[in-house]
């Protein structure tokens, strides 16, 4: 059979050949540049510092990117859930003596966990639909509460916060900066990735896709919205939880700017630039964010107003390549995801 009747019949029984899709390949380069590194980068140990928290901060931007990117919910509390549990794991080295790893990052993230449910029952299960502009500012007013009130508060450091943080232990051993605290940092993020695209793709996932493109029409089949965003929701929470832990372990320290907008609007940049929707695309926003402020910072000829230059090329993606970085390589369809087959009639 010559090629052009293979074709005719191919197009006459509906078949289509599929692309290849792209992430699962750009996930696997991901995962495998980011077990290269600490190897790459053996001596330049500053260098894996700020790999190790990009790292932590990439399960940060994962936590937002669950909420917006899937479930459509416009949070700016994401860091309250992360600051308050890196103030909790220092409080509780300082006053109980304590920082093994087995029991505070599982407290750090009960913790998130806990006030994203709570913030959830308010903000999302109420008697009327909350508008999306109803949970970003209820979202924003609570992570500023929460700084205003640490900065004033003593037993918390009031504004200078929390320093000399104890060291996070397991057994006799602990973690400095370095090889190990990156190998911690990076299963952290792999396992907690995996979870999340395990989510993505079960039954749940499907309803949150259902969710993201209409969210009126699955409420008129029945499903209870608000309740699966209040559940993706308190997942988010203790993600970002075990992120304010992990940094406040590996910073040695904790204050104010860790739970306000501030943060949280950052982790929205991280998500918007890299890709939301997508898993992958928060964590190299993040990369590519932070790898560039380092840059920029360094140079000598624009250290004083680099700041502004990055503000420039982070607006000029959000504005022109709203799909963020991700977009550029990745379909609109693998994206959002197709479910179930389409056949053509022959």
């Amino acid at each position: 059979m010559s090629v052009a009747t293979g074709t005719t019949a191919m197009r006459q029984t509906g078949v289509r050949s599929k692309p290849l899709p792209l992430l699962p390949f750009i996930e696997l380069v991901m995962l495998a540049a980011l077990v290269a590194t600490p190897f790459v980068l053996a001596s330049r140990p500053e260098l894996i510092t700020l790999m190790t928290n990009v790292l932590i901060l990439s399960l940060l931007a994962l936590s937002f990117d669950l909420c917006w990117g899937f479930s459509g919910i416009m949070s700016y509390g994401q860091a309250l859930f992360f600051g308050v549990a890196g103030y909790v794991v220092a409080l509780v080295g300082r006053d109980l003596d304590f920082s093994q790893m087995w029991g505070t990052l599982p407290l750090a993230m009960l913790i998130g966990a806990l006030l994203a449910a709570a913030l959830a029952a308010f903000l999302l299960l109420g008697r009327k639909t909350p508008t999306s502009i109803f949970v970003a500012f209820g979202t924003l007013t609570g992570a500023y509460a929460a700084e205003r009130l640490v900065a004033g508060w003593q037993y918390v450091g009031a504004g200078n916060g929390l320093s000399s943080i104890k060291l996070m232990a397991l057994g006799s051993y602990e973690f400095v900066e370095g090889f190990e605290f990156y190998s911690v940092a990076l299963a952290a993020l792999v396992i907690f990735y995996l979870l999340s695209r395990m989510i993505a793709r079960s039954q749940l996932g499907l309803v949150l896709a259902g969710m993201r493109q209409n969210e009126e029409r699955l409420a008129f089949f029945g499903y209870r919205v608000q309740v699966f965003k209040a559940l993706i929701f308190t997942f988010s929470g203790a993600i970002a939880g075990l992120s304010g832990a992990l940094y406040s372990y590996h910073q040695g320290f904790t204050g104010p700017t860790n739970l306000g907008p501030g943060l949280s609007t950052t982790a929205v940049i991280y998500c918007l630039f890299g890709g939301s929707g997508t898993l992958i695309g928060p964590v190299i926003g993040t990369i590519a964010i932070e790898l560039l402020s380092y840059v920029l910072a360094d140079t000598d000829a624009i250290r004083q107003f680099w700041p502004v230059i990055l503000g420039v090329v982070l607006l000029v993606v959000v504005m022109f390549q709203p799909t963020g970085l991700l977009g550029l390589v990745v379909s609109a369809r693998e994206r959002i995801g197709s479910f179930g087959a389409r056949r053509r009639a022959g």
